[in-house]
């Protein structure tokens, strides 16, 4: 009798590769955004939980916008074509996708984070305190 795991089959390997492929697209890794700010990112992070848990901890190099507050105007101050990489509090949060998709409504790139704030400390790596810097 197959398990609960065997019992629907598995996809292709050309469907899996498809859709594996196709995840980059839609996200990253703390371990990537982590290396790409310390090289200079050519990204726009952005952290779209609150204020008061952005200035308990963020990732450094972060902007705090919450995804409610993601609006054409505000995100007008940014070249176009500005990638932006959302992230909220970690896999048990839909902030990073709340966050992603209103980017996208806006016709913006976008990426999530995936991990969060709980993927960046389990990879060992340092939050930031602080308050938000203000944005237009």
């Amino acid at each position: 009798m197959p398990s609960a795991v065997t019992q629907i089959p598995a996809a292709s390997p050309a469907e899996a590769e498809a859709h594996f492929a196709a995840e980059f697209t839609f996200e990253t890794d703390c371990w990537d955004v982590h290396d790409a700010l310390g090289k200079g990112a050519d990204f726009v992070l952005l952290d779209v939980r609150s204020p008061a848990l952005f200035e308990r901890g963020h990732v450094p190099g972060a902007i705090n916008l919450p995804h409610g507050k993601i609006i054409a105007s505000r995100m007008a101050q940014w070249p176009a074509g500005t990638l932006f990489v959302t992230y909220c509090a970690g896999p048990h949060c839909n902030g990073a996708a709340r966050g992603a998709l209103r980017l996208a409504r806006l016709g913006l790139p976008v990426k999530i984070m995936a991990g969060g704030i709980t993927g960046w400390i389990d990879e060992g790596f340092a939050l930031e305190a602080g308050p938000a810097q203000a944005t237009a």
